[in-house]
């Protein structure tokens, strides 16, 4: 599988392809992240209430760790617009149901991946800060204790939201439309990575910011999400055109 060089006219060709696919499905792609939305709203709002409002942020972060795994849904949404469909939630069953089986590992390791970087910041937490309530209005000017948390949650969570980046940022789309197996898939999507390394860390810390920064202001991903799914189709099929 021959991979093209991505640059930055690239990127931004494909941020502006995402923002206009999510225009033309936003009833369908703002209902499929409201799941998500809810799900986070639930997890934040009852870190707040115990107290644990610095775990929020790394909360914030752990999403990225499982974010691919949802990328077959918008695949769907995707696929029935081009095709001229109507776009329904049944497309994003659609998008599951046509992915590759080898999609669930891959799932999979996001998942344990997350397990490990949510066990190891509990740790730190339970280290740095203990059992001393932390409300939100006691968050802003931040405590040493708390400012540690916040950058060793960080650094830890950034080294393993790069493993799993460099192993899935292609490979999930390629398991979504059947193009490889799973060994090929990751193989592939390690090569793109370090093959247009420069631009797929722009790509990556541009994600990352995005996201995080949604989730800590919750409803903005209803927009963020649906844009950056299929900005990240887009800037795949530049890489590996079908």
């Amino acid at each position: 599988m021959t991979a093209q060089p991505l640059t930055l006219d690239t990127l931004f060709d494909a941020l502006a392809e995402g923002w206009r696919l999510a225009g033309e499905t936003k009833g369908t792609s703002i209902a499929y992240t409201a799941i998500f939305v809810l799900v986070g709203a639930g997890i934040i709002g009852g870190l707040l209430v115990r107290g644990w409002t610095p775990f929020v942020i790394a909360a914030a972060g752990a999403f990225m760790l499982v974010g691919p795994a949802i990328l077959a849904g918008f695949f769907g949404i995707a696929r029935d617009h081009e095709a001229g469909g109507c776009v329904r939630f049944s497309s994003v069953a659609a998008g599951f149901s046509g992915a590759s089986r080898a999609i669930w590992a891959l799932a999979l390791v996001c998942g344990l991946l997350f397990m490990i970087f949510v066990t190891d910041a509990a740790i730190l937490y339970a280290y740095m800060i203990g059992d001393v309530p932390v409300w939100l209005g006691e968050l802003l000017p931040a405590s040493a204790s708390v400012s540690r948390f916040v950058l060793w949650s960080s650094v830890s969570g950034a080294v393993v939201a790069f493993l799993l980046f460099t192993i899935s940022a292609f490979a999930v789309p390629l398991l979504c439309e059947r193009r490889a197996g799973l060994v090929e898939a990751v193989v592939t999507s390690v090569r793109v990575v370090f093959g247009n390394f420069f631009i797929a860390m722009v790509w990556a810390v541009l994600l990352s910011a995005t996201v995080i920064g949604s989730i800590l202001a919750l409803p903005l991903l209803l927009l963020t999400l649906p844009w950056l799914a299929y900005a990240s189709r887009a800037l795949y099929r530049a890489a590996l055109p079908v």
